[in-house]
């Protein structure tokens, strides 16, 4: 896929990623995770939030590195994995906003009410370092 079919693959849906992350010991941790594109800069990049006490966020705290699959499991299959690092913000202007949008597309914008952040509640800004991406899956 190209730049612009990875990121419209991405948008579709709206699909839930599959986030991995390490552990402290070196072991992987994969979790589902709702997400949007950043593209308001030079470089597009993953957001997501998280709390800092979960696996997820104390996971990013101790290593950046991350990985996430969003697939289409329909025929004729589809995927893509994002890798990249991960970059943790608890500013204000990130907790008002991120939240909401990321909601607002998997739930509908009806459905999202405003709300102040919740302690310990952080949004990932993932900078895409390489992106693996393909359809029609044989196996």
């Amino acid at each position: 896929m190209t730049e612009t079919q990875w990121r419209a693959f991405l948008l579709a849906g709206p699909r839930t990623g599959k986030l991995a992350t390490v552990r402290p010991d070196g072991r992987p941790h994969v979790t589902p995770i709702w997400f949007d594109l950043d593209d308001r800069g030079d470089t597009v990049e993953l957001v997501f939030t998280t709390f800092a006490s979960s696996v997820k966020g104390r996971n990013l705290a101790n290593d950046p590195r991350v990985s996430l699959c969003v697939d289409d499991d329909r025929p004729p299959y589809a995927y893509v994995v994002v890798e990249g690092e991960a970059r943790i913000s608890a500013e204000p202007d990130d907790l008002r906003i991120w939240p909401s949008r990321i909601a607002a597309r998997y739930m509908g914008a009806d459905k999202v009410i405003d709300r102040e952040p919740v302690d310990g509640e952080q949004v990932v800004h993932v900078h895409i370092h390489h992106v693996v991406a393909d359809r029609n899956i044989t196996g």
